[in-house]
C-alpha cells in the first residue's frame, strides 16, 4: 500500500491506495478539498513526480485549481528538505571516513548515533541536535 500525506498546524492527512500514482494523488486532492472545506485556499507543496503534472491532476486543477493550488519543490534542493541536514551531520560524523570492518558494524555506529541524538528540532531552517536538560 502507498499512501499520499498531507500536514495542517495540528493534523496529518493520508490517503491510501495500492500504488503511488496521479489517480491517488488526485483522491488525496480532493479529500484535502473536502475536509478543508473552511480553507479559502489548500496549498501543496510537491515533488517533482511526472504523475503530479499531469493526466488527472491536470484535470483536477481545471476543475478546482481556484482552490487547491500546488507549489513544486526544485529538482534538487536538499536545503528544501530538512531531512538532508540530518543526512549531511551523519555523513561528516559517521560514514565519510569510517573505519567499519563490515556493514553490520557501520549500522551499528548508525543507529547508535541516531539514538543518542533521539530527534531533531527545525532551527532557521537547519536540523540541529535537541539539547537534552
Amino acid at each position: 500500500m502507498k499512501s499520499s500525506k498531507a500536514l495542517t498546524k495540528t493534523k496529518c492527512h493520508s490517503t491510501v491506495g495500492p500504488k503511488r500514482d496521479g489517480a491517488l494523488f488526485v483522491r488525496h486532492l480532493d479529500e484535502l478539498r473536502r475536509r478543508l472545506r473552511r480553507y479559502q485556499k489548500i496549498h501543496v507543496i510537491c515533488d517533482n513526480a511526472k504523475f503530479h503534472k499531469q493526466g488527472a491532476v491536470v484535470r483536477f486543477l481545471k476543475e478546482h485549481g481556484d482552490r487547491v493550488v500546488l507549489h513544486y519543490l526544485p529538482r534538487y534542493a536538499p536545503e528544501c528538505n530538512p531531512i538532508e541536514r540530518v543526512w549531511w551531520r551523519l555523513r561528516e560524523a559517521i560514514t565519510r571516513n569510517h573505519r567499519c570492518q563490515s556493514l553490520e558494524e557501520l549500522v551499528e555506529l548508525v543507529l547508535a548515533w541516531l539514538a543518542e541524538r533521539k530527534s531533531f528540532r527545525v532551527k532557521d531552517s537547519v536540523y540541529e541536535p535537541q539539547q537534552t536538560t
